[in-house]
């Protein structure tokens, strides 16, 4: 994933493509203000979400193709009717809550997986005993301790081997997505199984938006706070407490403000 504040070859290449699709910026390799302009107005005009972080989809779309698992403007109106918002107010979610793209380059959802989750989750499955004999074999899969992180598509290669070890826990124990909202959560969003939730994640990034939709609805005070871009209680709600620590609130009412005028359209 490309985003502002990057440097180096990557950017260059993104922005050699910017100016080739029509979007003049300086080619200079610092994703900067202007960049990220140039992306925000590329991303919109050819109906992908505006979210000014490059990953697969904008890769791919500025080579005028499309991967057909993206969500779109469109699809993000009917997010914003959903929970009764601005279409400015969703972008600005999919802007500062997402991780930018739903799926890595080898069409895996991206996750992050969790080890001190397992941990716990495999214990409302099976023996405690169990658990600990499994942890002394697995401690990068099983363990009380967060941890043992690889980051990027290295990531679903730890799900599934703890997939190996159960199913439905391991699924239970990352977090899935272009929302990053942990697989634990299904019942309370209304899919029928972890395997239910696991199809609709590996689907596309409508399925992504769908599970947003249903995680913020499920607290009304979440809800209410989006409707009413009350950011600091929103903030508080949907990351958690330490919600401060990355300036989740002042990131929100930054980003409002920007996509307010990309997407001027009915207040409800």
């Amino acid at each position: 994933m490309i985003k502002k504040g990057d440097k180096g070859s990557n950017v260059i290449h993104l922005q050699q493509q910017l100016v080739k699709a029509g979007y003049p910026v300086m080619v200079d390799g610092w994703f900067g203000s202007e960049t990220e302009q140039a992306l925000l107005d590329f991303q919109r005009d050819y109906m992908i979400t505006a979210t000014g972080k490059v990953g697969a989809r904008t890769l791919t779309a500025l080579t005028g193709k499309i991967l057909g698992n993206q969500l779109t403007v469109h699809d993000m109106q009917y997010g914003a009717e959903l929970l009764a918002v601005p279409l400015a107010t969703m972008a600005t979610v999919a802007h500062v809550e997402s991780v930018g793209e739903g799926f890595t380059e080898s069409m895996h959802p991206v996750v992050l997986f969790e080890r001190h989750i397992f941990y716990k989750q495999l214990i409302t499955y099976i023996d405690k005993n169990e658990v600990d004999r499994l942890t002394n074999h697995f401690p990068d899969l099983i363990n009380p301790k967060r941890g043992g992180y690889a980051g990027g598509e290295k990531e679903w290669d730890r799900l599934s081997r703890a997939m190996a070890i159960h199913q439905s826990a391991a699924i239970e124990s990352a977090s899935w997505g272009m929302f990053q909202i942990m697989g634990f959560h299904w019942p309370a969003l209304g899919y029928t199984s972890s395997h239910d939730w696991f199809d609709a994640m590996c689907h596309n990034e409508v399925k992504h938006l769908t599970a947003l939709c249903r995680f913020i609805k499920q607290d009304p005070v979440m809800h209410g706070a989006l409707q009413q871009q009350r950011w600091e209680e929103f903030a508080k709600r949907y990351n958690g407490p330490a919600y401060k620590d990355n300036n989740y609130d002042v990131k929100l009412a930054q980003a409002y403000a920007k996509f307010v005028n990309e997407y001027p359209d009915r207040q409800f």
